[in-house]
């Protein structure tokens, strides 16, 4: 049985230049408003609200940080789309990820955050192209798959797995149920307890 990571809430960042110093790995975690990624850091941290769960997708509104007991950080980057902003704030969210994602040096994976119900809409394929592009390790969590049945789960992970690239890890997840939370917690582990000396 994997221990959850226990993290606490480091900070906020509505830009690059206020992130934290870039001296412990970062695995940052992505996803569409909608599919459950704060609920998904609870569920792998054991904190029911580490990360604020709302009803209204797209409350996630900042870069933020939380330290892992281990060593290294998880970072929740805004969700995509829903949000209920201006046009001119949701565009000065999708530039300060932007940022993060092309210029942090110590970012050793993401954590692709999916609702298995809907997989690979237009984010979710350039965040899978941006991680190929650049060599990055990628982790797939398809969410809320309890509330698929067992056929059409092994369907939505064949249809994932074909489209992603080789060395992608792809997992059935439910932040409710813990489905596959096990797996998710030893990889995220994994990457970040790696001698990573001259990442990037």
């Amino acid at each position: 049985m994997q221990r959850p990571l226990a993290s606490e809430f480091l900070l906020s960042a509505d830009r690059l230049e206020t992130c934290p110093r870039d001296d412990v790995p970062e695995v940052a975690f992505a996803g569409r408003s909608n599919a459950g990624k704060s609920s998904t850091l609870n569920r792998l941290t054991g904190r029911r609200q580490l990360a604020r769960v709302s009803k209204t997708p797209g409350r996630t509104q900042l870069i933020n940080f939380f330290n892992v007991d281990e060593g290294g950080r998880l970072v929740d980057l805004p969700g995509y789309g829903y949000a209920r902003a201006a046009k001119s704030r949701q565009e000065a969210w999708g530039l300060a990820v932007d940022e993060y994602l092309d210029r942090r040096s110590n970012l050793v994976c993401v954590v692709l955050v999916i609702d298995a119900r809907h997989p690979l809409k237009p984010f979710d394929r350039d965040m899978i192209d941006w991680c190929a592009n650049r060599s990055m390790p990628l982790l797939v969590l398809l969410n809320k798959a309890d509330k698929l049945k067992r056929g059409e789960q092994a369907m939505v992970r064949r249809f994932v797995d074909a489209e992603v690239p080789p060395g992608t890890w792809t997992l059935l997840f439910s932040a409710v149920t813990g489905m596959g939370a096990a797996q998710a917690i030893a990889a995220v582990r994994e990457h970040l307890s790696r001698d990573h000396s001259g990442v990037r």
